[in-house]
């Protein structure tokens, strides 16, 4: 290695057992964020596009009937999430009352509001948010503490320097094993941490979008349901 030049590695081959065991946290730590990321951006672009497709379906569909056979098919969306556990709801009110009002749906509505369709849309919602919200608390505590990992790090790094400094008098060479190791510790640390907290922030923005946009659909579907009542 030439003089003056920074070689990590060589750093990271020669830093003790503690250390070599920190870094080798803090790099399962990153890799499996990244995995995480690479994970949940993936899933939040299919939901994006399926929602799309679905919606596709809904303005295009002459019923609700229509619509449900039209989207079996689809994968998972949060707009299909809702609909479908909105739809089941009506047929099941709708089955309740055959044979015992002719308009069993608007009797049932005209009586008891539209609460059961609206809990039938939160469960949907409240699925939606589990599948988007999967492993984000996982990326949040990686972000968390991977710099207090990389901080114990830093601390032994100093540590092991000042050793040095009392074994070997006050020399530069006597400490800088230290000092390095306490540096490299302390970049590898934020290196975990920047990335999952900034995808953590990303993905959680991009989840309130999608909260949003099942909460206006939700009010347009309840909305059909009643036109289609007064109908």
């Amino acid at each position: 290695m030439q003089s003056g030049t920074l070689d990590i590695f060589k750093i990271i081959l020669q830093s003790g057992f503690v250390v070599k065991i920190v870094l080798s946290l803090l790099v399962a730590c990153s890799v499996f964020s990244w995995a995480i990321i690479f994970k949940k951006r993936k899933l939040f672009n299919e939901v994006e596009e399926e929602n799309i497709r679905f919606y596709e379906i809904y303005r295009s569909s002459e019923n609700l009937k229509d619509i449900m056979l039209k989207s079996e098919m689809l994968p998972f969306s949060p707009y299909k999430a809702l609909f479908t556990n909105g739809y089941a709801e009506l047929i099941k009110i709708r089955e309740a009352y055959t044979g015992q009002h002719k308009s069993g749906l608007s009797f049932h509505f005209q009586n008891f509001g539209l609460g059961i369709l609206e809990r039938g849309l939160k469960k949907g919602v409240n699925e939606t948010n589990l599948e988007l919200g999967g492993l984000l608390s996982t990326l949040a505590s990686i972000g968390s503490v991977s710099p207090f990992i990389g901080l114990f790090g830093t601390v032994w790094g100093i540590i092991n320097a000042f050793s040095g400094l009392a074994s070997g008098g006050g020399s530069i060479d006597a400490v800088a094993p230290g000092i390095a190791e306490a540096l490299v510790t302390t970049a590898v640390g934020l290196a975990a941490a920047i990335p999952a907290v900034w995808f953590y922030n990303s993905f959680n923005n991009r989840s309130d979008k999608v909260n949003t946009d099942m909460e206006t659909f939700g009010q347009d579907f309840l909305n059909v349901v009643e036109r289609s009542i007064v109908e």
